[in-house]
């Protein structure tokens, strides 16, 4: 029997996702020995060229996300598909070529620019997905992108060891080529290209009902992934401290930043199915209050396999979170403008992910990593709190205008 099309291109945009986010994530590592090899050899200006480096493009994403999504919009999500794998593509294929940090920063920049395959799969997932099933879809895609990411370092790692490093952005290059090849020959996306005016940010905001939820999701999106963000810069150093005469200090740093997203490619396809049966809302919630209880617990680790069983644990969890934001706004957008609200909910994501780097090490070195679990922890029973307040004021909303509750579709 013949797969529907939504379920043909929710495996294609899967297989794209994990080939962009294995091939984006074999670079992280070992970028600061590239800046070390492009001719810098001072520790902090390293540091520095590493932090300009990595949040530019992460800056410059946030930036056009909403244009693209305007795109997608007018024209179509494969197209966008197609934009982003082939101009990071090449892009990437470049940087294997750079002579110095001042090339490397602007194409860094440039790929800020042209990215977003990523977000324009779950755009194209979610508008084509059936409700009833959009929950178990989105989560499934989302372990395309973590299942890359827990690959592509150690994919990196090797190959930076046998061949160099700059032939793994060749080899980057490559996966992102077999996601554009992917994407061109078998997403099939029957979209019409509108040709009205789009309208501006304040009709959109006037023809989306419940916008302030909207932007509730917004701001949990943008405060998650800091929370989540402000402990990856300082795991390592973590491990070390709760460790510090082990000989295997990074594959046991490995282990620690591999045990949540593994336990994330585990639950997410069951919790994107408790989704579609109980509601993104209910598990949205529940996600954001486990959560900001297993960050507590972290602070206190004496060694680190209990850090590990933790970090697991809290895996479990959050692959419910950003599924169920995707699932809500794509419940609540109206079909015309979709691509924009995804693209705007994609910015503060970005924004989120800069500014957590930020965050953790400053309040590491401020006040102790320990601090920056009960900052984490805080940050998510705070989100927790914003967005059943956001909710009873959209109800609260609807019986003042004598709207049936059943209206709001996401209980």
């Amino acid at each position: 029997m013949q797969r529907p099309l939504w379920k043909k291109n929710l495996y294609v945009c899967w297989f794209g996702s994990f080939a962009t986010a294995a091939g984006m994530s074999q670079i992280i590592p070992f970028l600061p020995l590239y800046i070390a090899q492009l001719g810098i050899h001072s520790t902090a200006a390293i540091e520095k060229w590493s932090g300009l480096i990595f949040g530019g493009t992460f800056l410059i994403s946030a930036l056009v996300s909403p244009l693209w999504g305007k795109l997608a919009d007018k024209y179509g999500r494969k197209p966008m598909l197609l934009r982003a794998s082939l101009g990071m593509c090449l892009v990437v294929f470049f940087m294997s070529f750079v002579q110095n940090v001042y090339e490397l920063l602007a194409l860094r920049m440039i790929m800020g620019l042209v990215s977003g395959f990523i977000p324009a799969s779950i755009t194209l997932v979610a508008t084509q997905t059936p409700k009833e099933r959009s929950g178990w879809a989105l989560g499934m895609l989302s372990t395309g992108a973590v299942s890359g990411m827990l690959i592509g370092p150690l994919l990196g790692g090797f190959l930076s060891q046998i061949m160099g490093m700059r032939f793994v952005f060749i080899d980057t290059s490559i996966m992102l080529a077999c996601a554009f090849l992917a994407a061109f020959f078998f997403v099939e996306e029957h979209f019409q290209a509108q040709t009205i005016k789009q309208p501006t940010f304040r009709e959109m905001v006037g023809m989306t009902p419940h916008f302030g939820l909207i932007l509730s999701m917004f701001l949990t999106t943008f405060m998650v992934q800091l929370a989540n963000m402000s402990i990856q810069p300082i795991i390592t150093v973590y491990v070390q401290l709760l460790d510090p005469h082990s000989t295997n200090m990074a594959l046991i740093s490995g282990i620690v930043v591999a045990a949540s997203g593994l336990a994330s490619v585990l639950s997410a396809p069951y919790l994107g199915k408790l989704s579609d049966r109980v509601g993104p809302r209910r598990v949205l919630i529940f996600a954001l209050i486990f959560t900001g209880v297993v960050f507590i617990p972290q602070a206190f680790v004496s060694n680190p396999w209990e850090l590990t069983i933790l970090r697991f644990i809290l895996g479990l969890a959050t692959a419910g979170i950003l599924p169920s934001i995707n699932s809500i706004v794509k419940k609540m957008a109206p079909g015309q403008i979709t691509g924009r609200l995804f693209g705007y909910n994609q910015s503060f994501q970005f924004i989120g992910t800069l500014g957590g780097s930020l965050l953790g090490a400053h309040l590491a070195a401020a006040y102790g990593i320990p601090f920056v679990f009960f900052t984490t922890s805080f940050l998510l029973f705070l989100n927790a709190g914003w967005v059943l307040v956001s909710e009873y004021l959209s109800k609260r909303k609807d019986r003042q205008a004598h709207l049936p509750a059943h209206k709001l579709q996401i209980h």
